[in-house]
């Protein structure tokens, strides 16, 4: 039986993470994948903002050890984007064969993009078909990134001695490490919280039905915790952790419990109302649960603020459920699976 490799790497704010999975019945088979190999290196504050590469050669570094780390098996990798500038929006075309799609794309979308055609990197993710008045139609979602943000990915991974296949948009990646199962029959929304980008994409039935990037993560809540106690964001990093949302605070900790609760707030509060936006764009479609993924989501607390604010049932993702493991990796992977999901989903993508 052939073997097919496929490694995701996902370029965030705080660290490079890849993950190796393979599939024994080829590219196409996702039903029976093998995680071989796992590993992050951290990356230096600064060297990537708001989800794009600041210091190509600084996070080129990194990648170069993350790969001699892990030994792993190929230079060729699936990358992920994910930032405010990539706009993801509903878009209903004319019926054709992809190709013409996507050629059609420049001439469909001048007026929804907030930077000139020329400058963006364009694709279309078909949802679904139906028959319109003027005949059959094409629904589904226009990804549009900024060509020097991509490029400048890119650029880090080909200084690194990679050999980058394809670029996939970050939200689709974790759809497809999360939305599976059962869980494929459901509308689900998944928020992966980052350092400063916090990403969250609604699955209807294993479709993406929307998604929204928004600028908070859990390194705001540090920065503020820092602040605020007039501590290194070293400290910060261990109080935020032990101060949690919503507990009580000794007089001691009082203004940091202060500045969780500011900043956790606002994000939730975004988080929440993205719900409502798409709840009240898709009646009788509502949302089952939220699943919540990043490194930013072990806040303590946050969970059950989300699910009380959310009035929905909320869970940490699990990307490696139905995933196995092979021995060597257990050592390099995270204390909580949910880390993994964005590499994990890039390398199910590339599978597709």
């Amino acid at each position: 039986m052939s073997k097919s490799r496929v490694i995701g790497l996902d370029i965030g704010t705080s660290a490079v993470r890849a993950a190796e999975m393979e599939y024994k019945g080829g590219a196409g088979d996702r039903a029976h994948p093998t995680l071989l190999r796992y590993g992050e290196v951290a990356l230096m504050p600064g060297a990537v903002q708001d989800g794009e590469v600041n210091q190509p050669e600084t996070v080129a570094s990194a990648i170069r050890e993350l790969w001699r780390q892990h030994k792993f098996g190929t230079r060729d990798v699936v990358m992920g984007v994910g930032s405010r500038r990539v706009i993801v929006r509903e878009l209903e075309l004319p019926f054709g064969p992809m190709s013409q799609l996507r050629a059609s794309l420049p001439f469909q979308v001048q007026e929804l993009l907030p930077m000139p055609v020329e400058e963006a990197m364009l694709d279309y993710y078909p949802t679904e078909t139906y028959s319109g008045p003027t005949g059959n139609m094409v629904r589904g979602m226009l990804v549009a990134a900024s060509k020097d943000s991509v490029r400048a990915n890119i650029m880090a991974a080909e200084s690194a001695g990679l050999r980058p296949q394809m670029v996939d948009l970050n939200a689709f990646a974790l759809l497809r490490a999360l939305a599976r199962d059962e869980l494929a029959d459901q509308v689900i929304a998944i928020v992966d919280i980052g350092a400063r980008v916090t990403t969250v994409v609604i699955s209807a039935h294993g479709v993406p039905r929307f998604t929204r990037a928004l600028s908070a993560g859990g390194q705001d809540v540090t920065d503020a915790v820092a602040g605020h106690m007039e501590v290194s964001a070293a400290e910060a990093e261990v109080l935020k952790r032990e101060i949690g949302v919503g507990f009580a605070a000794p007089p001691e900790r009082a203004a940091g419990a202060a500045a969780v609760a500011e900043v956790t707030r606002s994000l939730v509060e975004a988080v929440r109302n993205t719900f409502v936006y798409y709840a009240s764009n898709n009646p009788g479609a509502g949302i089952n649960q939220a699943l919540l993924t990043g490194g930013g989501s072990h806040l303590p607390g946050l969970g059950q603020y989300l699910a009380s604010a959310s009035r929905l049932p909320t869970a940490l993702g699990d990307p490696l459920r139905g995933v196995r493991v092979s021995q060597s990796v257990q050592r390099s992977l995270p204390t909580h699976s949910s880390m993994v999901a964005i590499p994990v989903g890039l390398a199910y993508g590339a599978a597709a």
